[in-house]
């Protein structure tokens, strides 16, 4: 069972058997078949929908008596906020042929690594071996199975007036990546700064209300993440086959909006617009390959 298939509402197919007869009915009635025809065979993706935003896909082939040959799903929902705007890298599954983007975001610090959603579209370009794009658009979202809801941080007028003009940190990691000794120095001057701050403040106060957004790895899988984001928008809505109800909230963490699904059984405390999103996501991409270049 793939385990991220609770968080749009198949709590409940736990079986072979029961998830079997899922994806069959996916594919004997699917909204969405996209084939790519390659040099020894297809390959095509099989999508359904099963509420606002959220569903599954089958990939696989056609053999030759046009019989679907099922090689792998997954869960997935989708986004409807541009997240950004990097370069990006987009590699093959060793095991299957599926894929992961690498995206170089300074406003995460960090290399983030997400599930490609769209294999087919990548695949139709003919690009052999690994791909590398700049300035990609790319719409993520996750997908959680444990989450809870932490109160908004109270700020000072100061503090939210430093929270905007963040920009400036960014074109700094982003001058230290080319070199620029001048802005090492600053950035690890900022970093000693901050370091001071939070020693004295966790003396006195709860960490949650020092650290406002988090975007941290999570576990061995390159793919999965803990964070804490604030809530732009929310939304109920229900699994169109089993009833589950599931939220779907777009969340701001670390000034990157993205879409985040959870059954709302995994979900701990009452979610607003204005409050924080803690919990451990599955990061998915939708890259829009027709804005890249390679």
């Amino acid at each position: 069972m793939h385990k991220y298939l609770r968080s749009i509402g198949f709590s409940q197919h736990t079986s072979k058997k029961d998830i079997d007869g899922l994806l069959e009915e996916i594919v004997s009635s699917a909204e969405s078949v996209d084939v790519i025809h390659l040099e020894h065979g297809n390959f095509t993706c099989i999508s359904k929908s099963f509420g606002h935003g959220i569903g599954l896909t089958v990939c696989g082939e056609y053999d030759e008596h046009d019989v679907f040959q099922r090689e792998y799903y997954f869960p997935y929902v989708l986004g409807d906020k541009l997240t950004t705007s990097a370069a990006c890298s987009i590699q093959r599954h060793a095991e299957k042929c599926s894929f992961s983007g690498l995206c170089e975001e300074n406003k995460l610090g960090i290399s983030l690594i997400f599930y490609l959603q769209n294999p087919a579209d990548y695949m139709r370009r003919g690009i052999p071996g690994d791909a590398l794009l700049s300035n990609a658009d790319i719409v993520m979202s996750a997908l959680s199975t444990s989450g809870k809801i932490l109160l908004p941080v109270k700020k000072t007028e100061n503090e939210a007036a430093r929270c905007k003009v963040a920009q400036n940190r960014y074109d700094l990691i982003e001058a230290a990546k080319n070199g620029d000794e001048s802005a090492m120095e600053s950035l690890t001057l900022e970093d000693i700064d901050l370091y001071a701050q939070i020693s004295r403040r966790i003396r006195r106060e709860d960490v949650y209300s020092i650290v406002d957004s988090t975007f941290m790895p999570n576990g061995v899988e390159c793919d999965h993440y803990t964070i804490i984001g604030e809530i732009l928008d929310m939304e109920l809505c229900d699994n169109s086959m089993t009833g589950e109800q599931i939220y779907s909230f777009l969340i701001e963490c670390n000034d990157l909006p993205f879409q985040v699904a959870i059954n709302k059984m995994d979900l701990l405390g009452e979610p607003a617009v204005g409050r924080r999103f803690k919990g451990e996501i599955w990061m998915q991409g939708l890259v829009d390959f027709e804005t890249g270049d390679y």
